[in-house]
């Protein structure tokens, strides 16, 4: 995106959002605009798993508009300028990447994230923010893919098992839980070990190089591909 196109659309979200606006435009804020960046990021994700280039353009502009709207909002309160968050994002990304603005060397890939944990881990000091490893992974994550980066954190200081074997062995143990569980009537426990089973498999998934949420987003699909098959047959009866 150019300058000119970015001020432009400045300009257009300033004009929405002021005196004279669009009425809903101007009644919108940071809080209210957020469910709709979620809704927006989903369908640009879904646009480039199964859309054209043509949908990831348009669903990267939604996304952009909003993105503008919010900076707008905090500039108009004096807080921060789209330019600062663009600025403050450069800085971070130079900074976080010593072997390439830099002369640092890393050996291997894991001891790159290594160093980029170590980096991020400085910053929130700096700026007294926590600093505890899983401190700024989003609470509201899709739940599966928040599993796949708990893990994939917690797999670079080694807190995680030795083999795939002994994952494939924990989750098997996890199914004999949940077993045991539903026969006894506990439907907390029922609960309880299904959520258990689910996070080992997405470690499992992690090892083999399979995100869980996408995995599971793929099976969904298939399902509803023999479903409307099943329709269209019933229909031609």
């Amino acid at each position: 995106m150019s300058t000119c196109s970015i001020d432009q659309l400045k300009d257009i979200v300033a004009r929405l959002t002021g005196p004279g606006g669009c009425p809903w435009d101007s009644k919108q804020t940071p809080e209210t605009l957020s469910e709709y960046i979620i809704e927006e990021s989903h369908e640009l994700v879904s646009a480039i798993r199964y859309g054209e280039p043509d949908d990831v353009c348009e669903e990267l502009g939604d996304v952009a508009f909003l993105l503008v709207t919010i900076a707008h909002h905090f500039e108009k309160q004096g807080k921060f300028t789209l330019d600062d968050v663009f600025k403050r994002n450069a800085a971070k990304m130079v900074h976080r990447h010593p072997h390439v603005f830099g002369s640092e060397k890393f050996e291997s890939l894991d001891e790159q994230l290594k160093a980029w944990e170590a980096l991020k881990k400085e910053e929130h000091q700096q700026e007294g923010k926590a600093t505890g490893m899983f401190d700024s992974l989003p609470r509201d994550l899709d739940p599966l893919a928040r599993a796949y980066r708990i893990h994939a954190k917690a797999s670079r200081v080694g807190f995680t098992w030795e083999s795939d074997e002994d994952v494939e062995q924990q989750v098997e143990a996890e199914w004999l839980e949940y077993l045991d569980a539903q026969s006894r009537g506990d439907e907390a426990g029922v609960k309880h070990e299904i959520g258990d089973l689910v996070l080992t498999l997405a470690e499992l998934g992690r090892r083999r190089g399979v995100k869980a949420n996408e995995a599971l987003d793929n099976a969904n699909e298939r399902f509803l591909s023999r479903f409307r098959r099943m329709e269209e047959l019933a229909r031609a009866q």
